[in-house]
């Protein structure tokens, strides 16, 4: 005997035993599903964010395709469903975006802005539960396990709640995904998008992924998708058919992950715990530049907006690494460790200077890019023996850092950056 299905009205979160119209809203939005009660993890993922904020702050572009990204030689940074509907994806070169979709709305991202509707929107989560993850600022897993006392409804209602309250008091709308895993709640989450609900169970998981290609599952990119084919490797079903030991032996770490979630099986628990990694900041130029003295004016300006980024959030990083991008498209990747944890822009342009010189040998250069990782706790300002000034120069940027703040951000500048703004002003 089938067990019968729980439904929600999407307007009102009642519960629904008849009908197609909600009788306690009228609303006829629903969702059901037999273990709909009984699910605790969810994804919450806002649809097309930067894009949505700019729509609804601007209500003359709410019907036009929207891209947020910087210039034509930048990248998309987001999209609204109107532009993906011509190609247009995140990470996709502008210069492609707009040939793809020409009468587009270009919009410069106004991090600032997101940055602060994403909190507005992580606190509306905490309310419901302190088990909250951010996967970035518009994107979260939420543990609701036993909340139901609490709140005096089960987790799909009080998300259903949440989307709603997202829409009314933000202007914007999100997606959510309900299982009993993260893994699940992800998937459930990209399935029925804009502004759904979508629920993976027990009972219809493993079916549901018996049949997709391997590429399905969030990590397997082309490359990795392309082995897994030269072993007869196609779905998720052919995984199955493997035990843990070969997908081990065959691929390594991602394979014995791959083996796993083939199954539906993901014991990662929700963990509020920030798991930032890494700290950067990165531009592309309007031209490309293969003078050294203009690049380091462009990372040293790069190294003021990591600096800034990691003392707002009070870390440090012990790793620091240079991006560079040709304009030939080949990316190159520089690390160097340190022997103590870096914070200031000084500390980090000192480590990264001598990188950008053996590197800039005449070549043409599109993108740069400065970051810290391996993050820790800030320590004391430090310097050595063979960089006797660096304290000084410390005391000098945290004495910079007060006049910004209370002066705001173009108070203090250097010459090195003042030749950067200018030089990026005229390209």
């Amino acid at each position: 005997m089938n067990e019968p299905k729980v439904t929600y009205c999407r307007d009102c979160a009642e519960e629904l035993l008849t009908g197609d119209v909600c009788g306690f809203c009228q609303g006829y939005r629903q969702i059901s599903h037999k273990e709909l009660a009984d699910l605790g993890i969810a994804h919450v993922d806002c649809d097309a964010f930067y894009a949505s904020i700019e729509k609804r702050d601007n209500p003359d572009i709410a019907h036009k395709p929207v891209i947020v990204g910087g210039g034509t030689r930048g990248v998309v940074s987001a999209a609204c469903y109107m532009a993906r509907m011509y190609g247009v994806r995140s990470a996709m070169p502008m210069f492609k975006a707009l040939k793809a979709c020409p009468d587009a709305v270009v919009i410069k991202p106004h991090m600032t802005k997101y940055a602060s509707e994403g909190a507005r929107i992580k606190s509306m989560m905490l309310d419901l539960t302190p088990l909250v993850e951010p996967l970035s600022i518009d994107e979260a897993f939420l543990d609701l396990s036993g909340t139901e006392r609490l709140h005096g409804q089960t987790p799909a209602q009080s998300l259903i709640v949440l989307q709603n309250k997202i829409l009314s008091e933000i202007g914007v709308t999100v997606s959510v995904g309900l299982s009993y895993n993260k893994f699940l709640a992800k998937t459930a989450s990209d399935l029925d998008k804009p502004s759904g609900f979508a629920v993976l169970g027990r009972d219809d998981a493993l079916e549901f992924l018996e049949d997709k290609p391997v590429d399905f599952i969030f990590g397997v990119g082309p490359a990795f998708a392309r082995s897994l084919a030269k072993g007869g490797l196609k779905t998720i079903a052919d995984i199955r058919r493997r035990d843990d030991s070969y997908m081990m032996k065959h691929f390594g770490e991602a394979g014995l992950r791959l083996s796993k979630l083939a199954r539906a099986e993901d014991f990662r628990k929700v963990s509020p715990a920030s798991n930032r990694k890494s700290v950067s900041a990165e531009s592309t130029f309007n031209e490309d530049i293969s003078d050294l003295e203009a690049l380091k004016d462009r990372l040293w300006m790069l190294c003021v907006k990591t600096a800034d980024r990691s003392k707002a959030k009070n870390i440090a990083g012990r790793v620091v690494t240079l991006k560079m991008k040709t304009k030939n498209f080949e990316t190159i990747t520089r690390r160097r460790t340190l022997t103590q944890p870096v914070q200031l822009a000084d500390a980090i342009y000192q480590a990264l200077e001598p990188l950008i010189e053996k590197e800039a040998n005449g070549r043409q250069f599109r993108l740069l890019g400065a970051g810290i990782s391996e993050l820790s706790d800030p320590v004391g300002d430090a310097g050595s023996l063979l960089d006797p000034g660096a304290i000084k120069r410390g005391q000098a940027e945290r004495a910079s850092d007060k006049a910004r703040e209370k002066f705001g951000k173009s108070a203090i500048i250097k010459g090195r950056e003042f030749r950067a703004i200018k030089s990026r002003d005229k390209s």
